[in-house]
């Protein structure tokens, strides 16, 4: 077989070089390289290619090369033999995050929207107030001060709570509803604020919680790219899944099989 690397005094071929890929656990990230860089280069044949501006790309590479501390050309040129990369090569990896980014606005850009609604109530987030205990005598006696006035759940929760929601008088978040046990988010996502609950059981704890507050999601800029950022990683856990990776050792070069 024809050599494909030259590590010292060691002569690598290509099956050779697949195998070491997947000893080392690094065909998954190939593979989703290639899918990624896959599916751009299709979109950027088809009607919606992905195109950069001149001064898009100029600004990504100066930012490249300034993070990268490649500003020098002995910088770069020490980078280029470092990797065994070319300058072309070193150019697409530079502009690489923003091809992506253009390819996910390409793809589920238009259905931020609509998805954003569809999953508003799990982005809410909201700060309420929890004590647990072990004991469900004490939590029923809690519950009726707290709700006689007589104690501030504060005051409870700090005396009386046995996590850690005691060192903030029982102040949890503001944590999106996803986030707390699903028993607990339930009861929060029906309340209203002040509403205050009687203890519940849950698993080895009797819990009193309140709703301090309801903080709902807004399709902002962050929230826009965290949804796009997840479109963009289900799709890709989708195609990984259905990528077959086979390791051919009858034939001169092994192969990459994606069904």
């Amino acid at each position: 077989m024809t050599p494909v690397l030259q590590f010292g005094n060691q002569t690598i071929t290509a099956a050779e070089a697949l195998k070491l890929l997947a000893g080392y656990q690094m065909l998954p990230q190939l593979c989703r390289f290639l899918i990624i860089d896959q599916a751009i280069t299709s979109l950027s044949s088809a009607n919606a290619p992905i195109l950069l501006l001149s001064e898009e790309k100029t600004s990504a590479i100066e930012q490249y090369y300034e993070n990268n501390q490649l500003t020098t050309p002995a910088q770069r040129e020490a980078w280029l033999k470092h990797y065994g990369m070319s300058g072309e090569q070193l150019e697409s990896l530079a502009t690489r995050e923003l091809r992506i980014e253009k390819f996910k606005q390409a793809i589920w850009g238009s259905k931020v929207e609509s998805y954003f609604l569809q999953y508003k109530p799990q982005l809410d987030k909201v700060v309420y107030s929890l004590l647990r205990t072990s004991d469900a005598e004490a939590a029923q006696e809690l519950y009726f001060r707290i709700k006689a006035g007589e104690q501030t759940f504060a005051e409870c929760a700090s005396l009386y709570s046995q996590g850690q929601e005691a060192q903030t008088g029982g102040l949890v978040g503001p944590v999106g509803l996803s986030q707390p046990h699903p028993a607990i988010a339930q009861k929060l996502a029906i309340s209203q604020p002040g509403q205050l609950w009687p203890p519940m059981q849950l698993e080895n704890w009797v819990v009193i919680i309140r709703l301090e507050k309801l903080i709902p999601a807004q399709l902002d800029d962050a929230t826009r790219i965290t949804l796009l950022n997840h479109l963009f990683e289900t799709w890709l856990t989708e195609e990984l899944n259905n990528t077959q990776i086979s390791l051919t050792t009858d034939a001169p070069t092994p192969s990459l099989v994606t069904q």
